[in-house]
């Protein structure tokens, strides 16, 4: 595989400061099981190797299937604009490897999967659910403002009642006034009739 351009110690730290990586592995992922790859995991091994932050494994059934994986991984870096530093694959081997520097993807049939057994040889790195980056799970909606809405309505009812308020003491001066001429219209009928 043809050698890096930035030092090793320069493409880890810049790949952990990289939100992206993660976002592409979710991709390949994703490409890889849209093209029934078989036993996917993905090894976080940032803490333990200096050349990448991801291992991505997968198996295909035939030489074919592998050929399949290896475009579609191919397209998913490349869709990503994410360079690759090299893509490692013999005749037959039934193995292929990407380096896309903080990512590297190992193809394997499951014969020589089960030869070289990279997950044991990576047992210390902490496995990322596949699952998790398949389905990954759905942003929550903003909690709405229960206080501007309490608000807004206890002003109504204050409002409300404020009106209410205001409305009775003028009926009570209707009232009054009503009975204030009833009694003049008396005193005044009384006055009429003594006189």
């Amino acid at each position: 595989m043809p050698a890096r351009s930035t030092s090793p110690s320069t493409a880890v730290s810049s790949a952990k400061t990289s939100p992206d990586s993660l976002s592409l592995v979710a991709q390949l992922v994703k490409a890889l099981d849209d093209k029934k790859a078989g036993d996917l995991r993905v090894l976080s091994v940032g803490e333990h190797s200096s050349i990448t932050d991801y291992l991505i494994l997968a198996s295909g059934q035939a030489n074919t299937h592998l050929r399949a994986l290896r475009i579609e991984a191919e397209r998913t870096l490349d869709a990503a604009g994410a360079p690759i530093a090299g893509i490692e694959s013999g005749d037959e081997s039934g193995w292929i490897v990407f380096d896309a520097y903080q990512i590297m993807i190992h193809l394997f049939m499951p014969e020589q999967r089960e030869v070289y057994q990279l997950e044991q040889l990576w047992r210390d790195a902490d496995e990322i659910d596949v699952e998790k980056l398949l389905n990954p799970p759905k942003p929550k909606a903003p909690a709405k403002r229960k206080t501007a809405t309490k608000k807004t309505a206890a002003k109504k009812t204050a409002a409300k009642k404020t009106a209410v308020k205001k409305k009775a003491p003028a009926k009570k001066a209707v009232a009054v006034k009503k009975v204030a001429k009833k009694a003049a219209a008396k005193k005044t009928t009384v006055k009429k009739k003594s006189a």
